[in-house]
């Protein structure tokens, strides 16, 4: 999933792919590196972020959808909370809906993506972008992460949304300290067992700086590490910022197989 912000102030890109041109531009190279999704949002989530109104949103992410939708043959996603956004997005030529607020954040969303037919991705979020890495907690992370997006996956199939259009996304980042970051990574095999494919996002992230010391623009072998240990450990996709490189290690890894674990035998 190639990652298309056009707003003025995303973590890594912000203000990167803000005019219509350079974001066709940017979405049609990422289509041609080997995106299978490309995941187009209006308002920057990161970490204090302020919400933006829908008449913004709009405004920002319409004109791309509808251009890049006759230009390219890859799917594309709409990155919003807002049940508006997501229905002009999906009219435009969106067919995914990655909710970060995994449908609380409107309640006329299920029913819009219901009355499409569209993919929908829930994510996993403690507290809202503008607070929550203010001392976030949790007494087990992964177990936290799977009750919640089980019972939102349950939510989702209430309103009438198909389980099989339903992908999980554990949130790396939303509301997560470095170790809680790790630790889902390590034990993603656990939210994968839910049996619904799952997305992650750690491209360029905070905590791999944390790790690696390096600014947001010079992240991208941690990014890449990130990518293969998700894919090693049951991801289905990885939203990513750099698509040529993710891909690239990807198929090494997916060429490889799975990592095997040997046991001494004790006979």
């Amino acid at each position: 999933m190639g990652v298309l912000n056009v707003t003025p102030d995303s973590f890594s890109d912000g203000g990167r792919f803000l005019e219509p041109a350079a974001a066709l531009a940017h979405g049609e190279a990422m289509a041609a590196e080997g995106a299978d999704l490309i995941d187009i949002g209006g308002e920057s989530t990161r970490p204090g972020s302020d919400a933006v109104t829908a008449e913004e949103e709009l405004e920002r992410v319409v004109p791309v959808i509808e251009q890049l939708s006759v230009r390219v043959a890859v799917p594309l996603s709409i990155d919003t909370r807002k049940a508006a956004v997501a229905r002009a997005a999906l009219d435009a030529g969106a067919s995914f809906v990655n909710d970060v607020s995994a449908l609380r954040g409107d309640s006329a969303m299920a029913a819009v993506v219901a009355e499409a037919e569209a993919d929908l991705c829930l994510m996993h979020m403690q507290g809202k972008p503008r607070t929550m890495q203010d001392d976030p907690t949790y007494e087990d992370v992964v177990s936290e992460v799977k009750a919640f997006l089980e019972e939102r996956l349950a939510f989702a199939v209430g309103q009438d949304i198909p389980e099989d259009r339903i992908w999980l996304d554990p949130g790396i980042g939303f509301g997560k300290t470095l170790e809680h970051n790790l630790e889902l990574l390590r034990r993603l095999d656990e939210i994968a067992a839910i049996g619904r494919p799952v997305v992650v996002g750690a491209s360029r992230k905070r905590f791999i700086g944390a790790l690696t010391g390096r600014p947001e623009t010079e992240r991208l072998a941690g990014s890449l590490a990130a990518a293969v240990v998700a894919y090693e450990r049951g991801a289905a996709m990885v939203r990513v910022h750099d698509v040529r490189a993710t891909r690239e290690a990807l198929t090494l890894a997916a060429g490889v197989g799975p990592v095997l674990t040997w046991t001494e035998d004790k006979d």
